[in-house]
């Protein structure tokens, strides 16, 4: 009889092969590390996988009063790994998900890239995407809070963009289990625009980010932002769950404590990382397709998430870059700020997004 090992299973590599034997169709295309991840971080066991959906379908009984108008096994699944698989808080956010559509029709309709609203957002920038993702697998988003046209976007419309995006995002199953990382560069961002980030359009934001989607986000990172930034957490904080304060990082201009949680590697150099500056108009072709331009009339009426998913990085090769007019310093790759005295306290948690 040979040697017994004392190790714990997610210690033996080995034991991949029997693993990925029992891996559901549900996980097909995770690489092993990502479905031990998704294990060890999100308590998801193929085993019982089907039954957890199931008994999350089973509860849409008890709300008539929403329509769930998507209740595949994929769509519930994005939700249970959202909530580490307590069953009961995954139908919950299932439930907000819906009903927050329910009470905001307004904002989806016509929830396609090439509406006039969101078209202009993302033709602007908002959000940025970074095509490589961080060392945890996490995709990148950015804002550069100071290209807000408020004569030109609203902030409504702007909020459609990212939660446009981020379904499309969430389509990928590394994503629903690795998550997001958002950036905010808040350099030269006026008081007149902070003024009309008023509580109910915050609010709006909150709970369609915080309590209404089926994302993981590891970190909300505040660069340069003013003082009055800092205000506004007096506005947002009655909307803001406890356990999600700890997750909005404010570095002000000290790069150096963005970089200890996000390697300069994966941080184009207005970050002060080694990737080139970001090219504002990337995520948008990425949506709108090949023949996207700029400003001009496009009659492109949906987009495809899968499709986007494999041809994102062919359309951003066939594109050529065009930098928008940048509101921020650009910094030089690979320089960062030395800490100041009292630096310490711009890098506390001061809000964050679950």
């Amino acid at each position: 009889m040979g040697p017994v090992s004392l190790l714990p299973k997610y210690q033996k590599l080995n034991t991949w092969n029997g693993d990925l034997a029992k891996m559901t169709h549900l996980q097909a295309g995770l690489s092993p590390e990502t479905i031990e991840k998704a294990r060890l971080e999100l308590n998801e066991n193929p085993d019982v996988l089907h039954q957890d959906i199931q008994q999350v379908r089973d509860m849409i009984i008890t709300r008539p009063d929403i329509g769930f108008l998507r209740t595949d096994d994929a769509f519930i699944l994005r939700f249970l790994r959202a909530r580490k698989f307590h069953q009961a808080d995954a139908f919950r956010l299932l439930a907000q998900y819906f009903q927050y559509r329910q009470l905001n029709l307004d904002m989806f309709k016509n929830f396609k890239a090439d509406d006039p609203g969101i078209k202009r957002a993302l033709i602007d920038g908002f959000p940025g995407v970074l095509e490589n993702r961080d060392h945890y697998g996490r995709k990148i988003l950015l804002l550069f809070a100071a290209n807000w046209d408020q004569s030109r976007n609203s902030f409504t419309d702007i909020l459609r963009a990212i939660l446009l995006s981020l379904e499309v995002l969430i389509e990928d199953p590394e994503l629903q289990i690795n998550g997001f990382i958002l950036i905010i560069d808040w350099s030269n961002f006026s008081f007149k625009q902070a003024s009309k980030l008023t509580p109910s359009i915050l609010k709006l934001a909150i709970e369609g980010l915080q309590d209404s989607f089926p994302a993981r986000f590891g970190g909300v990172h505040f660069v340069n932002q003013p003082w009055y930034i800092h205000a506004l957490y007096t506005l947002i904080k009655p909307f803001l769950k406890d356990k999600t304060r700890k997750r909005i990082f404010l570095h002000g201009n000290n790069l150096n404590s963005l970089h200890q949680l996000i390697h300069p590697e994966f941080l184009p150099s207005e970050f002060g990382g080694t990737l080139p500056p970001y090219d504002m108009g990337t995520w948008a072709r990425t949506l709108l397709g090949p023949d996207y331009s700029d400003e001009n009339d496009y009659t492109h009426t949906s987009y495809n998430a899968m499709h986007v998913k494999h041809t994102s990085s062919s359309l951003e090769r066939e594109c050529s870059p065009k930098l928008m007019k940048r509101s921020q310093s650009v910094v030089e790759a690979g320089t960062l700020k030395h800490e100041e005295k009292g630096e310490n306290e711009n890098t506390q948690p001061l809000l964050a997004l679950d």
